[in-house]
């Protein structure tokens, strides 16, 4: 098989499932590996060879597309702000070296992972309860006998008044 049919069978297998940007970025990558790996003296056949099937290849890469949050057909490629929360979705933005800003999200779209926060929720909701709990109870044997004596002293101080 020549590069180009492989592209273009590539092409075709990705195009059902992804969207027209996300395939071209796809061929490119594919155009310019096949291409690097000749230059380094390996024949063209032998480098398809090795990345296989392309169908199987568009398969991979659809589910990685979809496991990270790709875009699929009719997907614009722009989200607002809100869009995003409203899906239960996290995100926090990291500066890296060069300055640019990176936005990694983080969905809560599976039943284990909403069970992982609530589980999350309720074990920090149990430490409170027992760090306040705690508290009380070494400060208790001080406070109750201060507690009576103020109010000893209240009722006495109230008898004076009469």
């Amino acid at each position: 098989m020549t590069r180009s049919e492989f592209l273009e069978k590539l092409r075709e297998a990705l195009s059902n499932d992804l969207n027209n940007q996300v395939v071209q970025e796809n061929i490119r990558y594919y155009d310019s590996y096949i291409a690097e790996e000749v230059s380094k003296g390996r024949s063209e056949e032998e480098v398809i060879a090795e990345l296989g099937d392309p169908w199987v290849l568009a398969q991979t890469v659809i589910d990685m597309s979809e496991s990270t949050g790709g875009y699929r057909e009719g997907d614009s490629g722009y989200e607002t702000a809100g869009s995003r929360r409203s899906d239960n979705q996290g995100y926090r933005q990291e500066y890296s070296s060069a300055g640019r800003r990176d936005t990694h999200v983080f969905q809560i779209d599976s039943w284990w992972k909403k069970l992982l926060v609530l589980l999350g929720i309720i074990g920090i909701l149990v430490l409170v309860v027992a760090v306040i709990g705690g508290i009380f109870s070494l400060l208790a044997p001080f406070i109750v006998p201060i507690l009576i004596i103020v109010l000893v002293m209240k009722l006495i101080g109230d008898n004076r008044r009469w």
